[in-house]
């Protein structure tokens, strides 16, 4: 779900940054919100996956309309509502009336300071609760595995209806179909009360209380305030250590070093320019040493139709070219299912560019012999 409404100091969402680098999260309040397109495309996904799926649980319902409404949106918010439905169906095997919940309000105070959340959906049946959370992101892919939000919710979710019902175990799944990711994580309720009491609680009071240490890492990403802070300047400064040698002269401890940090150093050096660049536009603001100028941009015609018009009076008609619409775009035309049936057979998938990342990524490895002759052939 995306920033809670009433916007928590302690969000479910931003858990994994002030759980990690505890006075972030009121460093963060100093800086406007600059989320843009993708998180406002996310939000009318969300508000359209939650209409079909109250439509489908036969709930009154007015359908939303935004400007990023497509076929795309269209296609992924109903297979969400189908896997809910799943989820749903399974729950009744062992419960006669499980409860659905849409948007539901989730309250975690007990652990967090003024602490809450919306789950977007939750099955509670005798035995399990089922909490599914939508994300429509395609960039970072996200796991339910440890995710602090999830188990955010999950104790809301606990406060709520255990007791209640008969609950042992918390599952809790990332649907993300722009990924092709749907994640589940089980968990005992044991296990999240006692990390909620362990880490949980004495973490949220310092980052409420705006104490502790800065730290960087992969939770700097969506940090608001990440661009101007000191301690991640410092950790990706640690890199010049190495005097920007040449590669041959670094050890392989060295190499190996550089390439766990690099992405993190390139998305920080790219926060820097886009944040230097915004204030010298926005702003008036002026850089010593640099100078704001207009980048090269590409010739077009003013009106494709007056330039058709006057070429064929000129006494020219070959101007149009005719080409197969996308791969994507043909899917979409089609339907997934008609797309496999007709062109399965005349689809081919070469094999992508050889890269170097982390052992975390879940990519098979391949070996070096065939790398090499993609890169050759690159």
């Amino acid at each position: 779900m995306n920033e809670e409404k009433g916007h928590a100091l302690l969000s479910a969402s931003g858990a994994h940054r002030w759980l990690n680098c505890t006075p972030s999260a009121r460093l963060e309040r100093e800086f406007d919100d600059n989320s843009g397109e993708a998180a406002a495309e996310g939000t009318a996904a969300h508000a359209l996956s939650e209409h079909k799926l109250r439509r489908a649980l036969k709930l009154r319902s007015k359908k939303p309309v935004s400007k990023y409404d497509s076929d795309e949106m269209d296609n992924h918010t109903d297979a969400y509502v189908e896997f809910v439905l799943e989820i749903i169906e399974q729950a009744k095997q062992t419960c006669i009336d499980p409860k659905v919940l849409i948007e539901q309000r989730l309250n975690f105070s007990k652990y967090v300071p003024d602490g809450f959340g919306t789950g977007d959906c939750l099955v509670i049946a005798d035995g399990t609760i089922h909490i599914i959370d939508f994300k429509y992101g395609q960039g970072l892919l996200v796991e339910a595995e440890d995710n602090p939000q999830m188990k955010l919710y999950a104790l809301g979710a606990l406060e709520l209806f255990d007791g209640i019902y008969d609950i042992v175990s918390v599952a809790m799944t990332i649907y993300q179909p722009r990924r092709e990711n749907v994640s589940t994580h089980t968990v005992f309720k044991e296990s999240l009360y006692q990390w909620a009491d362990e880490v949980l609680q004495p973490l949220a009071q310092l980052a409420f209380d705006g104490s502790g240490e800065y730290c960087s890492g992969d939770w700097c990403r969506f940090c608001r305030a990440a661009v101007k802070c000191r301690a991640r300047a410092e950790e990706k400064l640690k890199l010049t250590q190495l005097e920007f040698a040449l590669p041959p002269l670094l050890t392989d401890a060295e190499i190996e070093d550089v390439l766990a940090k690099l992405d993190e150093l390139t998305a920080w050096a790219s926060d820097i320019r886009a944040y230097a660049l915004e204030a010298a536009i926005h702003h008036g603001k002026q850089w010593n040493g640099f100078k704001l100028v207009a980048g090269r941009s590409n010739r077009k015609y003013a009106s494709e139709e007056k330039v058709a018009e006057t070429v064929k009076a000129a006494g020219y008609h070959d101007i149009y070219r005719q080409s197969l619409i996308t791969i994507t775009e043909m899917e979409r035309l089609m339907g997934k299912q008609k797309f496999n049936e007709i062109l399965g057979g005349l689809i081919e998938k070469p094999p992508g560019k050889p890269s170097l990342v982390s052992l975390s990524d879940k990519r098979p490895a391949i070996n070096a012999s065939s790398a090499k002759v993609d890169f050759m052939e690159e």
